[in-house]
């Protein structure tokens, strides 16, 4: 497992996020034309369609900002300790630093006998984050009430 690797299954998940919320934003819309037209300023089926919509968009747009931030990671070069765009492993858990996604599940090498592993990518503002930013290699800390020993960092 690799740090691009790691990067690359962010961007396919958000990648899916962002085509169905366009597709569920599309949808909404279609209805809200197909439902005809518009002959009463309280129509209720047309304001819920419509909020639909600008719900999926807002959705939307936000998958979209976090692709860019994914890309924007993917440009950056790895660092010795653990920081903004980092991949770090611990004895317990692996973390990508800088973007909340929560738990992103990773395919892996069957060589090594898994199918996939688990990375949870945390966001700048996150207490996790904040206990791992600045330390390196065979630190350890206390993260979340466990403590967790880091093996790694790339």
């Amino acid at each position: 497992m690799d740090r691009q690797t790691i990067l690359q299954a962010c961007i396919d998940l958000q990648s899916h996020v962002a085509e169905v919320a366009r597709q569920e934003m599309d949808s909404a819309q279609q209805q809200s034309n197909d439902y005809g037209a518009n002959v009463d300023r309280y129509d209720s089926y047309r304001t819920k369609m419509m909020r639909a919509r600008d719900m999926y968009a807002k959705q939307l747009s936000n998958a979209n900002a976090s692709l860019r931030v994914l890309q924007e990671l993917q440009r950056m070069p790895a660092t010795a300790v653990a920081g903004h765009g980092s991949v770090v492993l611990t004895d317990k858990q692996c973390y990508l630093l800088g973007i909340g996604l929560g738990k992103v599940l990773v395919p892996y090498d069957a060589a090594e006998g898994q199918s996939q592993t688990t990375v949870y990518a945390v966001s700048a503002q996150t207490p996790v984050y904040l206990a791992l930013k600045g330390h390196g290699p065979g630190e350890s800390l206390i993260i979340a009430g466990q403590p967790q020993t880091i093996k790694e960092i790339y």
